[in-house]
């Protein structure tokens, strides 16, 4: 469970997120959607102690997140942009980050059949193109088995077979109880997979529930066309 609680947090004049409070349970894949700038990649680093709020509270599994660190171990992050050692290749990387983490690896050798990695492995990363470093960031998030994944724009730099088989790994750890939070842009993407959408904008939650209920609420036929009318609308739902 992750619990997030009158949250606040500034950047100069800019409110990135202003009193968001939210409970994300286990076992639903959960979207974050909106526009640039609408504190959807604070949330996630807020989650993960990269950015402390200003004011209230992030719980993780019960346990405050409030400079400690132990609790980091429960999540698998997939940023936005992938930055690796590029020295490295992927192989010596996921060693590095074995012996870092101190624990035995559940998933890397099935991560990396499932994404097709089996011949870059021993590449230097910074040959790699951009979507086989996303599907290696994919293998790091997950190889721990973690309790939580965490994923921001997970699909881009993805060809459809890779986004497919990211898509089918996904339905298969909500079915193990995983919690599950992805932010991103494609709607289409996230209308097949989510089982709930949380609309940001300026830093507030302007619609929460299931996708079909946002598609009632506004009479559009696609969740595209959905968030687009509710941010040409800047009005909070007033069936959430």
């Amino acid at each position: 469970m992750v619990e997030i609680r009158d949250v606040r947090k500034r950047f100069g004049a800019l409110i990135a997120l202003d009193g968001l409070s939210l409970a994300i349970k286990p076992g639903e894949i959960t979207s974050i959607v909106g526009p640039n700038a609408a504190g959807k990649s604070t949330l996630l680093k807020c989650m993960l102690g990269l950015i402390h709020p200003d004011a209230g509270e992030i719980l993780i599994d019960g346990s405050v997140v409030n400079g400690g660190w132990r609790y980091r171990k429960k999540i698998g992050y997939v940023p936005q942009t992938p930055r690796f050692p590029e020295a490295f290749c992927a192989k010596e990387l996921l060693a590095f980050l074995t012996d870092l983490r101190g624990l035995e690896p559940r998933n890397e050798s099935r991560l990396i059949e499932l994404f097709g990695l089996e011949s870059t492995m021993n590449r230097p990363l910074h040959y790699l193109s951009g979507g086989t470093r996303q599907k290696i960031s994919l293998v790091i998030a997950a190889m721990f088995d973690p309790e939580i994944l965490l994923m921001d724009e997970p699909t881009v730099g993805l060809d459809p077979l890779s986004s497919r088989r990211q898509k089918q790994w996904l339905r298969e750890e909500r079915a193990r109880g995983k919690t599950i939070i992805v932010a991103s842009h494609l709607m289409a993407e996230l209308e097949e997979l989510a089982d709930r959408v949380i609309f940001l904008l300026d830093g507030r939650v302007y619609f929460d529930g299931p996708p079909a209920r946002a598609l009632a609420t506004t009479g559009e036929r696609t969740l595209e066309a959905t968030i687009a009318k509710m941010m040409e609308d800047r009005q909070p739902c007033t069936a959430c």
